[in-house]
């Protein structure tokens, strides 16, 4: 991709805003934002990654898996990422955070939000299943399985990241329909 003039380039990219990338676990999220970010840096600016998993690691909250542990930390995931995106950053924030009340503060509290749900059914995760998340004896705390995931109502943009999507290809319509504004 060439790198926009700031007269075609989003506002998110110009001025910071939050890319909130969700889906279940093994759906593909921190792929997918890692090749965002690579892409998002070739126009010369420096987006900021925020894994959910590491996010949890930083801050010490490795323990709280039910529903309400999550929900506190998907408002730790947004309220971080407003904090950056109001100083101008990029941030990509690759997180379950399945919940509508979150993904609605986001939008009512976030200037420059842009909502990506990679979609993949839950078969299909149980053969990715990479990090055995799926074969865990305490299924009560896997969204999607004991926790009821609430999908996103209305993204910006649902992808089907699965079959003949790869991340690369994910992430580059993440990109393009941003930058041509046709997701919405």
């Amino acid at each position: 991709m060439a790198t926009p003039d700031h007269v075609s380039t989003p506002a998110i990219l110009r001025e910071g805003g939050v890319f909130w990338v969700t889906g279940l676990a093994e759906s593909g999220k921190t792929t997918v934002s890692k090749i965002l970010a690579q892409q998002i840096r070739s126009f010369g600016i420096k987006p900021i990654l925020l894994d959910g998993n590491a996010v949890r690691e930083a801050i010490g909250e490795t323990r709280s898996f039910d529903r309400e542990g999550r929900r506190k930390m998907a408002y730790t995931y947004a309220r971080i990422s407003r904090m950056l995106a109001n100083q101008g950053q990029v941030v990509i924030c690759a997180t379950i955070s399945l919940f509508h009340d979150v993904h609605q503060w986001n939008r009512e509290n976030i200037e420059r939000y842009y909502e990506v749900f990679l979609d993949v059914p839950l078969e299909e995760l149980k053969k990715r299943d990479s990090k055995g998340v799926y074969s865990e004896a305490n299924d009560e705390e896997i969204v999607g399985i004991g926790v009821e995931p609430e999908f996103p109502e209305s993204p910006d943009l649902q992808i089907a990241n699965f079959s003949d999507i790869d991340p690369n290809a994910a992430a580059s319509r993440i990109l393009k329909e941003c930058l041509t504004g046709a997701s919405r």
